[in-house]
This record gives structure tokens, C-alpha cells and sequence, in this order.
């Protein structure tokens, strides 16, 4: 009995091992990297750096200097640029008292694709005056940021409000982040567009994030997450209000009840340096849209001096933005590409057993953001990611791929703003 007993014991044993170790190779478990609140305090953002979401001051230095050389990509990057509408000093906003996303309780009618637009024309114009010096361009950024912060008060709809709030919301914050030291743009009126921002963007979001609506946890995907986690994020830069600032950092690194805490971004991590992320079993599109705005968080973060484009607490073989664009890239840049796939089920039972080819070969701005830090300036080979970058570049933004919202879910310009 004793023999047969010891033979069970070490089979158990050993089975544990196999599955172990399997874990370890292809699936990271998405338990919680618990910091106690010292670490989390001692860790936090005290001051504000300024320019400090998408782009910093050598960010600017380094385009306005190769853009004037007319050097290679920047040039075609700036030359993207300019022929969008959008980026046009003669553009006119179209603001709304309040914008709908979605059916509410009054059957108003959706209008929240004028807030798409005017906030992508705001950014690209303000890049425009930032790089060369367009002061026309400058002038009608503001123009269109004043209008808005002056006429709308609120955001309205179903639950997908909260997309209106976390997509467009962090677009704003870096439109305006350009502009802050413009002086065309008077003390009164910044406030104004800073009050603003605090007072109908940043009180959905933060709702979003705390209470997902009443619903379970997984409820909602990742991108609702990830935008609305953007939106707090920068305005708390915007707003010189490190407390917002640590909430969303914190809320990625640590505790975050929803898909945007990093150990639920992506639903299974391989050996291979891929990332599954979290919407792949729903769709291509979205699955592409995680990679700008989890680049777009990342980024911004790591501008104020916490570097979670690095950040890999389980010292996997990539970050995982960096495997997540690995993943994207290989399976919607080329049709014969296989990907490894792991079932993915959420709190309500949403059961996804395959990778979703719907929407398979989306294009989407934000690809020069990861190969540019990763490949060009960290020395990481991500080959699906540099071919995918190829394929866009050079990238343009709100506008150049399609009149849908989709168009508008990033603000673009990568092979402008992003190339080293």
C-alpha cells in the first residue's frame, strides 16, 4: 500500500510540474502584483512635468529639427500632416451644449462625431504651430478649444458615453497640453478649457472607472478601460493634479478593478515575446485599437518620470504592450500569420474559444509609437511590429481612415511625432 501510495503521490507531483510549468510558458496568470500603500506612495508623481502627456520638450525639438532639414521620415510624416482637412487654420468647430454617444433617456440624437473631429483638427493644428511656428494654425487650435469650453456642458447617451468621455477626453488634454504656453491663448480662456475638461470630461470617466455602470468587474472591454484610464491621466497633467495623475498609474499597476489593471490587459502571455490582448477573441478592430491607447497611457505615464512602457512586474520576454503589438501586428498585417490563442471567458461567461478574424487587416494609426521606442531606441527586436510600421507609415490621424468614429479612436502622426 505504502509503494502504491508513494507511485500517486510523486505522479501528482509530477503532473503539478507539467502544469506548472505550462502556465509559465504560455499563459501568466493575471493575479494581482500587490504594493502595500508605502510602496504605492513612495512611488507616486509629485510634480508635473510640462510638455508632458504624448510629447516632451526634446519630443518637439527633435521634429521642428528634422522637419526644417526636410529629413527622412519626419518629412513625409509633416507632409501627412498638412494635407488633412483637419490641420487646416480655416477649419470651423461645430460645438455642441452637449454631446451624445449612444440613445438617452430623451432620444436626442448622437452628435458626439463633432467632438471626434474638432478635437482631432485642435491637435493637429497645435502641432502644426509647435513645429513650425504657423500662427494661424495656432490661433484657430485655440479657437476650437475655447469654442468648445465655452458651449458644452455635458456629456450624454447609454453607456457608451463613457466612450465619448475616454476616447476624446485625453485627445483635448493634448491638444491643450501643446498650446499651454501659446500666448495667444489668454490666462482666463486656458482656465476656462481647464475647468472644462475637469468639470464634463473628467467626472464620467472617473465614474466609469470606479463603478463600471454597476456591472461585474470584466463587464466591459478593454478599450473602455484603457480610454477612460487615458482621459483621468491627462487631465491630471493638464490640471497639475498629481492625485488624478497616481490614481490612473496606480490603477494600471496595481489596482484596478476593471480589464486596464495590467495583469488583465492581455489574456495570455507566450514564450514566443506575444501577448494575447484582451479583445483579441472579439475582434480584430478593437484588438488593434488596444495597441495606440495602452501605447498612448504608457507614454504619457513614463513622460512624468513612472516608465510603464517598461514596466513588466513578472519579467516576462516583453512588456506587455510591446507583446500585444507583436501579436496584433503578425495576425492583421499578413492573412497566412498564425498566432497562438488561448479561451478567454469574462465575469458574465462571455465565452471567446478562437482568435475573431473579423476585421482582420485593420489599419490604425499608433504602430510608430512601439517600434520607435522599442526597436530604434531600446534595441528590441519586434519584427511583426517594424513590418506593421512599415506598412502604415507614413501614419496620418483623425480623418485619413474613414468618416466613422474609428477613425478618430487615435490621435495619429507617429511617423511625426514618434520617429528617433
Amino acid at each position: 500500500m505504502k509503494i502504491i501510495s508513494l507511485k500517486i503521490v510523486a505522479g501528482c507531483v509530477i503532473l503539478l510540474l507539467i502544469l506548472a510549468c505550462k502556465k509559465t510558458l504560455s499563459q501568466q496568470s493575471p493575479a494581482a502584483e500587490t504594493l502595500s500603500m508605502a510602496e504605492v506612495t513612495s512611488n507616486a508623481v509629485t510634480s508635473i512635468a510640462h510638455p508632458g502627456m504624448l510629447h516632451n520638450a526634446t519630443d518637439f525639438i527633435r521634429m521642428t529639427t528634422n522637419v526644417n532639414a526636410g529629413t527622412q521620415p519626419w518629412l513625409s510624416g509633416w507632409n501627412k500632416l498638412v494635407a488633412n482637412p483637419h490641420s487646416s487654420s480655416t477649419y470651423t468647430p461645430r460645438p455642441v451644449k452637449t454631446i451624445v454617444r449612444g440613445t438617452p433617456a430623451n432620444k436626442a440624437p448622437e452628435n458626439y462625431i463633432l467632438a471626434c473631429q474638432d478635437a482631432a483638427a485642435a491637435y493637429q493644428e497645435a502641432l502644426r504651430w509647435k513645429i513650425k511656428g504657423d500662427v494661424a494654425c495656432g490661433n484657430n487650435a485655440i479657437k476650437i478649444m475655447n469654442a468648445w469650453a465655452k458651449t458644452c456642458t455635458s456629456i450624454d447617451g447609454d453607456s457608451n458615453a463613457d466612450l465619448a468621455a475616454g476616447l476624446q477626453g485625453y485627445q483635448w488634454a493634448n491638444a491643450a497640453e501643446i498650446m499651454r504656453d501659446y500666448s495667444g491663448w489668454g490666462p482666463d480662456d486656458f482656465k476656462a478649457f481647464k475647468n472644462w475638461m475637469l468639470n464634463v470630461y473628467y467626472p464620467v470617466s472617473y465614474d466609469f472607472l470606479n463603478r463600471h455602470n454597476g456591472t461585474c468587474n470584466t463587464h466591459y472591454w478593454l478599450n473602455w478601460d484603457m480610454s477612460n484610464m487615458c482621459t483621468v491621466l491627462a487631465i491630471g497633467i493638464l490640471c497639475d493634479d498629481t492625485a488624478k495623475v497616481n490614481y490612473a498609474i496606480n490603477y494600471y499597476k496595481n489596482n484596478g478593478v476593471g480589464n486596464g489593471y495590467i495583469g488583465r490587459v492581455c489574456a495570455a502571455v507566450y514564450p514566443n515575446g506575444m501577448s494575447q490582448p484582451q479583445e483579441a477573441g472579439r475582434d480584430q478592430g478593437h484588438a488593434s485599437m488596444i495597441v495606440p491607447l495602452l501605447g498612448a497611457f504608457c507614454t504619457m505615464a513614463t513622460n512624468q518620470g513612472k516608465n510603464l512602457l517598461d514596466y513588466n512586474p513578472w519579467n516576462e520576454v516583453n512588456p506587455r504592450l510591446l507583446g500585444a503589438s507583436e501579436y496584433v501586428a503578425s495576425y492583421n498585417m499578413d492573412s497566412t500569420n498564425t498566432v497562438p490563442y488561448t479561451p478567454y471567458n469574462n465575469c458574465d461567461n462571455v465565452n471567446q474559444t478562437a482568435i475573431s478574424s473579423n476585421g482582420r487587416g485593420t489599419i490604425r494609426p499608433g504602430w510608430e509609437l512601439i517600434y520607435n521606442y522599442y526597436v530604434k531606441f531600446k534595441g528590441k527586436a519586434a519584427p511583426f511590429t517594424t513590418q506593421f510600421a512599415a506598412k502604415v507609415r507614413p501614419e496620418g490621424g483623425g480623418g485619413d481612415y474613414g468618416t466613422t468614429s474609428g477613425s478618430y479612436d487615435q490621435l495619429g502622426f507617429g511617423t511625426l511625432t514618434f520617429s528617433r
